[in-house]
């Protein structure tokens, strides 16, 4: 009996218990959180980067945060924005449990259209788009602005739930998705890019 690729990765790298008890809470309030093999992904690449100043769109539970601190650099800061008040409740407790200096994160909660547009130019290393807003195209021009050269912005979920790649599938949602796709990969003067099916798709590409 052959053993699925997919799940093999999905459990290549187990979650501590942090992470678990995170996750366990975020599906109690019905949140989208990275999956286990994504969130290693995301481990691997802030480590990769010596990311000093990260971007999280899309706080959750608190699990991709944690992943994105294990990677990140210990003197750095990761900015999480969501627009739901409980997600930040209890992702702040993930982060108190797991010991986490308050200097290592900032927590908002606010709409991430006015949140992102007031980022610094230049000033990150990599930007984590988890939480799909409606106007993923702005989004994706501000995340250009915000990377200093050769930081990476992440779309997780890409592949939303298998419909993108599905042409008969026209909901705004999967359209948005389709079409930030198509953005990134044309705009080969601004970025370089790849698709990696780790948890429901992760399209990464680095700032030139």
């Amino acid at each position: 009996m052959k053993t699925d690729p997919h799940s093999y990765t999905e459990n290549f790298i187990p979650e501590d218990h942090f992470k678990a008890q995170a996750r366990a809470r975020g599906v109690e309030l019905g949140t989208v959180d990275v999956t286990p093999s994504a969130g290693a992904y995301l481990r691997h690449l802030a480590f990769t980067l010596s990311a000093q100043s990260v971007v999280e769109v899309g706080t959750g539970s608190g699990v991709g945060s944690l992943w994105l601190l294990d990677g990140m650099l210990t003197s750095g800061t990761l900015t999480s924005i969501d627009d739901e008040m409980e997600h930040t409740r209890i992702a702040k407790m993930a982060f108190n449990e797991a010991d986490i200096a308050q200097t290592r994160y900032r927590l908002i909660t606010n709409s991430v259209l006015e949140v992102i547009s007031k980022l610094t130019d230049c000033a990150y290393d990599l930007v984590v788009l988890r939480h799909n807003p409606q106007d993923l195209g702005f989004v994706i021009g501000e995340a250009h602005r915000v990377l200093r050269s050769g930081g990476a912005l992440v779309i997780d979920n890409f592949f939303g739930g298998s419909k993108v790649c599905d042409p008969a599938q026209r909901d705004p949602k999967t359209v948005s998705l389709r079409d930030a796709g198509k953005i990134i990969k044309s705009d080969i003067e601004h970025w370089v890019c790849t698709l990696i099916a780790s948890g429901d798709g992760l399209l990464v590409a680095t700032k030139l």
